[in-house]
């Protein structure tokens, strides 16, 4: 997920309209390689590989010509193909190889939607609504199809109520999350300050690209349920006491 303030641009000069791909790809690359968005306390694996290798996407896609929309729509293209694949495709390995995969690029490319953005100086409300959407639907989906997999495994009934709880957990952090963001802007309320190296490290369990990886334990069924009620419960935690700490600091007099 990336969220972008309308009007928010990076200080890249646009490429002649008939530059070429190569041109236009290397000002894409300078302009994100100029600014980048900070990264403390970002999930390590968000911070140092997935938005790094979505600069070369979205570069790719800058090249092209292609709209952060169009960027959202091909990310949401292959998470739909890899919650297919959960549903329809027995479990075995180059099944749980192809899930994890289709998901990581998927990830890549929501990142890389908003430096799209950016580059084209073209972001908006309704861009930033949009990506949030697919968001909302994507990450329930995903667990909706986990559930149907374990059914289809004949998984217990402990296994399935795992899945349905880790489903409302992920929803509820995510509403947690962009609700308090918006929140916190409109009453003036300063962000934290930055947490440093250590955070992103403490926050990989709750990392998306983490969690996309997991999949490859997908066609070794004991395994992926324990890594998959493991990384529950770290989320669950950690779902717990982010939301004490955003109720706690919106609570807080305004400051006039």
């Amino acid at each position: 997920m990336t969220v972008i303030k309308a009007g928010t641009v990076f200080p890249v000069a646009p490429a002649d309209a008939g530059a070429s791909l190569g041109a236009r790809y290397r000002a894409g690359m300078a302009g994100l390689g100029r600014a980048q968005k900070p990264g403390e306390g970002v999930p390590a694996y968000t911070r140092w590989v997935n938005r790094r290798l979505a600069r070369y996407a979205a570069a790719a896609g800058y090249a092209l010509g292609w709209t952060p929309n169009m960027m959202t729509a091909a990310s949401a293209a292959f998470s739909a193909v890899a919650i297919a694949l959960l549903i329809a495709v027995p479990a075995g390995p180059a099944t749980g190889v192809a899930i994890a995969v289709l998901l990581a690029v998927g990830y890549l490319l929501d990142s890389a939607d908003g430096q799209v953005a950016r580059l084209q100086g073209s972001g908006s409300p309704a861009g930033e609504w949009l990506d949030h959407v697919v968001d909302a639907i994507r990450t329930p989906a995903i667990h909706v199809a986990v559930l149907v997999g374990f059914w289809a495994m004949g998984q217990p009934a402990w296994v399935l109520a795992v899945t349905l709880a880790y489903c409302l957990v992920s929803v509820a952090q995510f509403m947690s999350q962009i609700l308090a963001e918006q929140l916190a802007r409109s009453a003036k309320i300063p962000p934290p300050p930055p947490s440093g190296n250590r955070q992103s490290f403490v926050l990989i369990p709750t990392d998306t690209g983490t969690f996309c990886w997991m999949f490859l334990l997908w066609g070794f069924p004991p395994a992926f349920v324990a890594a998959y009620t493991i990384m529950f419960l770290l989320n669950a935690v950690h779902s717990a006491v982010s939301m004490r700490r955003k109720y706690q600091k919106l609570r807080r007099p305004r400051v006039a």
